[in-house]
């Protein structure tokens, strides 16, 4: 199992989700983190039930929170809604901006077929507003490691909008047209930080990881 579990009780299960490993599948066969929660929870209980209450893409690593009850699951998605559980990310871009901190906002639009996302204008039919806010952390070889704060969530938000500013992510064979035909090389975004408040215990709680990618490994060290 790669359930890797940051934290648990009796209400919610903190995980770090690997890169390549969906959160939840319609495959028959494939691994995913809510199939593998489920079987988890039924070695020690007979109710098998998984809340999830945000994503994460395939190729990106991070916290997520899981509810183990439907209330719970309920709350916490409230909190979604309502902009109210904070999520961080770090990533590496391509290129040094001259802005250290910024927050952009574009409109984007799926495609459904291809499972890309693109920016368009704001007055495009089913255009989502998409909003957030990097800050740089540090340089090194014409690259910059970045902390990004999602204040929506759409589809490839992240991955879709640094690389309309120019700053595409490194590692990402979708939208960075340096790695679109390269294979082996880990997408350097990871969900590090995540903050939220326990709707039964009644407090907020925080968890912080460091990536398991080694394309982060020369920003961590001092």
């Amino acid at each position: 199992m790669n359930l890797n579990i940051i934290y648990e009780d009796d209400y919610v299960i903190i995980c770090h989700k690997r890169a390549g490993i969906s959160v939840e599948t319609a495959k028959i066969g494939e691994l995913d983190m809510v199939s593998q929660l489920r079987n988890y929870k039924n070695e020690t209980s007979k109710d098998s039930y998984i809340g999830v209450i945000h994503r994460l893409d395939q190729p990106v690593e991070g916290l997520l929170v899981f509810a183990k009850t439907p209330k719970v699951a309920a709350a916490l998605s409230k909190q979604i809604s309502q902009n109210e559980m904070k999520k961080l990310y770090l990533a590496i871009l391509c290129g040094i901006p001259k802005v250290k901190e910024e927050i952009r906002i574009d409109y984007l639009l799926k495609n459904g077929k291809t499972n890309i996302s693109s920016v368009v204008s704001k007055n495009t039919p089913n255009a989502k507003k998409s909003e957030l806010k990097y800050t740089i952390l540090k340089t090194m070889d014409k690259t910059s490691l970045a902390e990004i704060e999602l204040y929506t969530g759409r589809h490839h938000q992240i991955r879709v909008q640094m690389a309309n500013a120019k700053l595409p992510l490194w590692g990402d064979v979708k939208y960075n047209k340096e790695f679109l035909n390269q294979r082996g090389i880990k997408l350097a975004l990871c969900a590090y930080k995540l903050s939220f408040f326990h709707p039964i215990l009644k407090k907020k709680m925080t968890f912080q990881i460091e990536p398991y990618n080694e394309e982060f490994r020369g920003f961590m060290k001092e």
